[in-house]
């Protein structure tokens, strides 16, 4: 009989991901203690232990700093995200940030709040009082203006061919473009070679890089120090990645005119110059359905067929099933002879393979195989006596 996989539900998840799932082959629940799958979107993993029962873990988003990642993959759990699901939902908001910061809109509608809840202001007395202090708030426009991307994945590009389509000029960096991004990339963003260039050279700089070692405080005091005076950072991918102290330091000197950011923190939340919203980057209903969908199907994919797509710490790999064959999926450490060993005992099983595939990503790969036939009930623990071998499945046709 066919194995029921049960999914834990950490966060709540949209229904039109769940509803993907077949009920006679997915059990859902948010209690279990022996879980296949994990499905979240921002619940702490970091303290959580991990059960011998699991397979998987998925998150309903792009970001996997609340998943130990480095852990599971020497488990041989792979972690999956949603890369491009809320793209559109993040593009906008940055837009909507660079036209907040330029025209002085958020501390504007505060000011004119204050007219009448504060100073109760009505009819003529509210017109004059408008009238007079409008000016504080005079803004400028951003056709002509210069925008800097860091990081066009799909969201990055999306921000860059928007400003440019309403008539900005765009620089862009991105050492690791993929092809696919590079071609969705407007021929008008002009890509540089250095952070450093794209600092000096902007009038705005837009973030989206994940968070790691390499980018922490990537927005720090030297690089600000570069751009022009009145200039605007806008942080939409991680708090982390901007040196904050830096940044409200140049603003308390009038060196940066704003900055926009999707990540509260108690300085600057409070400060005059800074518009700090509540993490609202993927927070559209398209956005969380978008994302539960990809979710759901990537992980139906991997426990039903052992395909590995969109994974962070394991490299993709995806192989179409052939009737009358049994699978097996593979993790192993990336060494020497591994492809060897198991395609030996395999041989040695009597059993014909149909198709095989091993990839490999850092210190990890992932190996499918199809046989002909009924693997062997001894043939697993085989291959998990190989050294290397973190995990091995069985999947039935």
């Amino acid at each position: 009989m066919p194995e029921t996989f049960r999914i834990q539900t950490l966060n709540a998840i949209s229904p039109l991901g769940l509803n993907r799932l077949d009920r006679e082959v997915f059990d859902l629940g948010t209690e279990f203690t022996d879980p296949r799958a994990i499905l979240l979107r921002s619940a702490d993993l970091h303290s959580y232990e991990v059960p011998s029962s699991l397979y998987a873990v998925a998150r309903a988003g792009a970001g996997t700093n609340n998943i130990p990642v480095d852990k599971l993959a020497a488990l041989g759990i792979p972690v999956f995200n949603t890369p491009g699901a809320n793209a559109n939902a993040v593009k906008e908001l940055v837009i909507a940030g660079m036209l907040l910061a330029a025209r002085n809109l958020y501390h504007a509608a505060d000011y004119t709040r204050d007219l009448v809840a504060g100073q109760e202001l009505t009819g003529k007395d509210l017109d004059k009082a408008v009238e007079a202090g409008k000016k504080q708030f005079a803004g400028f426009e951003l056709p002509g203006r210069t925008l800097g991307v860091i990081g066009l994945g799909a969201i990055g590009v999306l921000v860059a061919n928007a400003a440019q389509a309403m008539g900005m000029k765009v620089l862009g960096y991105d050492p690791a473009i993929t092809i696919e991004r590079a071609w969705q990339l407007s021929p008008s963003v002009e890509q540089v070679t250095s952070v450093e260039e794209l600092f000096a050279s902007s009038d705005f700089i837009t973030l989206h890089v994940p968070l790691v070692e390499g980018t922490k405080g990537l927005v720090n005091a030297q690089r600000i120090a570069s751009m022009a005076e009145g200039s605007v950072v806008l942080n939409f991918a991680r708090g982390g990645v901007v040196d904050e102290e830096a940044v409200l330091a140049a603003l308390d000197s009038g060196h940066l005119h704003a900055y926009v950011n999707d990540f509260p923190s108690e300085a600057g939340a409070v400060h005059p110059r800074v518009i700090a919203l509540p993490h609202l980057g993927a927070s559209t209903g398209e956005a969380e359905d978008n994302c539960a969908v990809m979710a759901v199907d990537q992980l139906s994919d991997f426990l039903l067929h052992g395909n590995m797509r969109n994974s962070v710490n394991f490299p993709e790999v995806v192989m179409a099933r052939t009737k009358g064959t049994t699978r097996l999926s593979i993790f192993n450490e990336n060494k020497p002879n591994m492809i060897g060993q198991i395609t030996a005992l395999l041989g040695d099983a009597g059993l014909n393979v149909t198709e095989f595939t091993n990839k490999a990503r850092g210190d990890y790969a992932y190996t499918l195989v199809d046989v002909e036939g009924t693997i062997p009930a001894d043939l697993k623990e085989s291959i998990l006596a190989i050294d290397g071998i973190i995990r091995a499945r069985k999947i039935d046709g």
